[in-house]
């Protein structure tokens, strides 16, 4: 690398050979392999569900017949680097998760979320957007959550109550033939005299 990187520090992301192979970690080699690849891999996508694949990778030790290595920045440097390091681009987004955004503003419990989102503008006219709030808690939600409770306590009170019904039933029924046995033993007693 040439002295304009002198201090910065990279990691290797990945790349591809001269051939258009891509680089795959944990392949330690630096030629090409013939791996059978499945869903959920990298350096594959599956075009049919079930489907593997046997397919050329290249390993992830670097050797010269890279043709294109991409590297992540993980240490700044002395200087700047034009394009890379010199201009900083504001977030896009702002965060969606309530929590994230009480962290960002420092706000308390309390505190009304909604007042706080980060809204971005459009460019068509001069409306704005705004995420919908992941993991709010708002009075509907809780009501929500009372009634599945409510459901769940009157589902068990009624197990209960069908539970005892039913041992009652069959204490009775037991009852009943045992009776009937009775009768008929009797029966076949009279009978014999």
């Amino acid at each position: 690398m040439s002295y304009e990187f002198k201090g910065y520090v990279f990691r290797i992301g990945g790349g591809n050979d001269k051939q258009g192979f891509p680089m795959k970690q944990g392949i330690l080699s630096n030629q090409r392999v013939r791996l059978l690849f499945k869903k959920g891999m990298s350096c594959y996508r599956e075009r049919r569900s079930g489907c593997r694949k046997r397919k050329s990778v290249r390993g992830c030790i670097v050797g010269p017949d890279l043709a294109v290595l991409s590297l992540v920045l993980v240490k700044k440097g002395a200087e700047e680097i034009p394009g890379l390091t010199d201009d900083n681009k504001p977030r896009r987004l702002g965060p969606k998760r309530a929590s994230n955004i009480r962290k960002l503003f420092g706000l308390e419990k309390k505190d009304d979320v909604r007042q706080f989102v980060v809204r971005r503008e459009v460019k068509e006219g001069k409306k704005s957007k705004a995420p919908k709030i992941q993991r709010l808690i708002t009075p509907q939600l809780l009501q929500r959550k009372r009634y599945f409770k409510a459901q769940t306590r009157k589902r068990m009170e009624a197990g209960k109550q069908m539970k005892v019904e039913y041992m009652k039933r069959v204490a009775e029924y037991r009852q009943e033939q045992k009776e009937a046995r009775a009768a008929e033993v009797a029966k076949k007693k009279k009978e014999k005299k």
